[in-house]
């Protein structure tokens, strides 16, 4: 074990490009993910960690949001998961020692992978305006300056506050009360920035922006669609799903631009048969281009209709605005569909073909998807498809957006969104006695453009690493340099803290593997996953130091001081159970939470398309909609750029320079192009090149990447975030959701100075 951290940052001098695998999990990963672990937590600390790992009476993993089967088995997490918890329970300690030894500008200087691998932040720091360290602070001393920093604003929209998926549900709900209560709505949070666009999809034509499956609907399904995803890197948990719903007869279409290992063979660590094995899980590949996801689904649902497969009754009783979809989809222009698709009419027919004749079908979906200009309009045609067929509202049928972050569809629940409905806002204002304010608020995007306008002039982060994980980089970065406050609660250093305010604050907060002692005994808090199950997280490591405090208890010594006497405080933090009886009163599915969440597999929100068949749209119906194909143009000598994660990494937290499965060792700063758009833009694999986007407002530059040749779908690339985040500009978003278009940036490639 070592609790050492690297001195220095990790250059990609020792950069290695291997063979790519076709296969996922297996030994290598169980001897992966207990290095790791030994590494950073020691051998008995990792025997105690692991098995409680998203047990029933253990804690929920920080690393994704796939939901956790009836029968868990005891070791009932994945690599990914395994790195997550040892990043959290380590042993290093970043100490106020620390600090003096390195000044801010240094720090500004270092990779989120060097930050990140220090270790746990266990004491509150302060930036005072003018320094050039961090120095110790009381935390009374802190909450005192936050108050007054924040009174001193001309308005309480000059704040805003922004979430990660990572809180729990009883923290965001007094977060998002806290800040109503200051009097804004300025509340961004990371799925502004991940599934937004689901969100905004889903709601419009289901009336719930959340997905429509339960795990179990996976393993009755006849087709399983996974679109614009990579769960054996950013949701391994769902590979064991896969294998099962295989294992009962699912037919499994991947639809990407990348070919992923995690979806060819799967090595199951906990069956000896497929751990040996394997399971072959995909049964067609279609590499699609990216962006044209929309221009396939249309399509689909074009055939469906023609073959009169649609199911006639469901549609005429559950669904709206039909006759006037058929008629959008009768000027279809197929040519337009190949040139986007880059797939073969023949692929095409053959899958809408294949939907025709499955009776129960799922589409799954992650940010592959939802970074796109057109990702709103991509999710509303899945779901016109599903609709023909009524597949929503009966078992093994559904839609399937796959959350990545573990908390994030519990936060927006608990009122993290800076556009929360009337009927929240009147249900909060009725139990705290308050008139909360109407107008909607800042997204995150939002937020960035009013920091550059100087409109902004405080932010809030309640976990997460807001500059790496936003786009533009260099804008993000600038804008927050140029605040006059910037309060982070974390558990680790990230850019975040570096690229900081005039004056900033780090506050240390516990993670979910740690007991959490308050005034009232130890406490538990919720979580809920991405389909809609809550239930509880429970850690048992005692804290990283004495001084590190729970979200809640941060939370409320912020709250006393800013709003003494609005709420009671004190008591919230005692006891968790009084946060978790106003939430019944305030939330939607969540009457009797304190009873319900303390059954052993927690409990299921309501859902009325999935439950009843009841969509609670504009029109009291499912609502087919009617979405303009206009597929991105490319000039001569561009390639479409995706943003993506290596295997050794978790959203901005970078656990190892490899990437195992596409062969990638030793280096981040690769850009996977595929062989023949190489020759035709004359260059070769081992160039080294600048990424520059090519913007209305300006172009950006990357530096010197390496060429990795790879079978990536024609006119399309892919590199590592958030090294090319500077790439995505910050007016590139989707329409209606606002998210970054981070998965369809267009670029150039230009040969490195460097």
């Amino acid at each position: 074990m070592s609790r050492r951290a690297p001195r220095q940052d990790p250059d990609d001098t020792g950069l290695e490009v291997k063979g790519r695998k076709h296969d996922a999990a297996g030994l290598t990963a169980v001897t992966k993910a207990l290095l790791i672990s030994n590494e950073q937590m020691g051998i008995r600390r990792t025997a105690l960690t692991l098995v409680r790992l998203n047990q029933k009476d253990g804690f929920d993993c920080p690393g994704c949001a796939w939901p956790d089967p009836h029968h868990r088995s005891t070791a009932e997490f994945c690599e990914n998961g395994a790195k997550a918890v040892a990043e959290e329970a380590t042993l290093r300690r970043v100490t106020p020692a620390f600090f003096a030894e390195h000044p801010i500008t240094e720090l500004a200087g270092k990779s989120d992978y060097w930050l990140g691998q220090q270790g746990r932040l266990v004491e509150p720091m302060h930036r005072p305006r003018g320094g050039t360290h961090y120095v110790p602070i009381s935390w009374d001393d802190a909450f005192t300056i936050i108050a007054e920093r924040l009174r001193a604003l001309p308005s309480p929209d000059a704040a805003s506050f922004y979430t990660s998926g990572r809180a729990s549900n009883e923290a965001a709900f007094l977060y998002q009360l806290m800040v109503r209560r200051f009097g804004t709505n300025n509340l961004p949070d990371c799925s502004n920035m991940c599934h937004e666009s689901s969100g905004a999809a889903l709601a419009h034509s289901i009336g719930i922006g959340k997905g429509s499956v339960h795990l179990e609907d996976l393993y009755a399904a006849d087709l399983i669609m996974v679109v614009g995803q990579n769960p054996g890197t950013n949701h391994p948990r769902m590979l064991t799903a896969l294998e099962k719903a295989k294992r009962n007869g699912a037919h499994i279409v991947t639809i990407n631009p990348l070919d992923e290992a995690g979806l060819r063979r799967f090595h199951n660590p906990q069956s000896p048969l497929s751990l040996v094995k394997g399971t072959e899980l995909t049964d067609e590949f279609l590499q699609i281009r990216l962006s044209g996801d929309q221009a396939l689904f249309a399509a689909l649902a074009q055939l469906t209709i023609e073959a009169g497969a649609v199911d006639e009754d469901f549609v005429a009783k559950h669904t709206s605005e039909y006759a006037e979809y058929v008629e959008h989809l009768g000027a279809l222009d197929w040519d337009q569909v190949i040139a986007a698709t880059g797939l073969t009419r023949t692929e095409i027919e053959s899958l809408a073909e294949r939907y025709r004749r499955s009776d129960r079908v799922i589409v799954c979906w992650a940010m592959g998807l939802t970074q796109h200009r057109d990702a709103v309009a991509t999710i509303q045609e899945i779901t016109n498809l599903m609709l023909l067929r009524g597949n929503i509202g009966k078992k093994g049928a559904g839609l399937c957006p796959v959350r990545g972050h573990s908390n994030v569809q519990g936060d927006r629940t608990m009122g993290i969104w800076e556009k929360a409905p009337d009927s929240f806002l009147d249900a909060l204002g009725t139990e705290f006695d308050f008139e909360p304010r109407r107008e909607h608020g800042l997204d995150a995007v939002d937020t960035i453009r009013a920091m550059r306008a100087g409109q902004v002039r405080a932010f809030g982060g309640l976990g997460g690493n807001f500059v790496s994980a936003t786009p533009d980089t260099a804008a993000t970065a600038e804008a927050m340099a140029g605040l006059d406050l910037t309060v982070q609660v974390s558990t680790k250093l990230n850019k975040s803290h570096a690229l900081c305010g005039q004056e900033a604050l780090i506050l240390p907060c516990l993670g979910r593997t740690e007991r959490d002692r308050q005034a009232g005994g130890d406490q538990v808090v919720s979580v809920e996953d991405s389909m809609g199950m809550v239930h509880l997280s429970r850690g048992r490591l005692e804290p990283a130091g004495e001084q590190v405090r729970s979200e809640i208890a941060i939370i409320t010594g912020i709250a006393e001081a800013l709003l003494p006497g609005q709420a009671d405080w004190a008591g919230l933090r005692a006891d968790y159970d009084r946060i978790r009886d106003h939430i019944s009163r305030v939330v939607p599915g969540f009457e009797d939470f304190n009873a319900r969440v303390h059954q052993r597999d927690g409990f299921a929100l309501p859902h009325p398309p999935r439950d009843r068949r009841e969509f609670p749209t504009a029109t009291g119906k499912a609502r087919f909609t009617v979405n303009a194909l206009d597929p991105l143009q490319v000039p001569p000598g561009h390639l479409l750029l995706q943003t993506i994660r290596s295997h050794d990494q978790f959203n901005t937290t970078i656990y190892g320079l490899d990437d195992r499965y596409r062969g990638i060792k030793a280096g981040r700063r690769v850009v996977f192009v595929r062989p023949d758009d190489l020759a035709e833009l004359g260059f070769a694999d081992g160039d080294h090149v600048d990424l520059v986007s090519v913007w209305s407002d300006g172009e950006r530059r990357a530096e010197d990447f390496r060429v990795v040749s790879y079978e990536t779908a024609r006119g399309c690339a892919a590199a590592y975030f958030p090294e090319t985040n500077v790439l995505v500009p910050l007016d590139a978003v989707a329409k209606v959701s606002n998210t970054p278009a981070s998965k369809s940036v267009l670029v150039r490639l230009e040969r490195s100075a460097v």
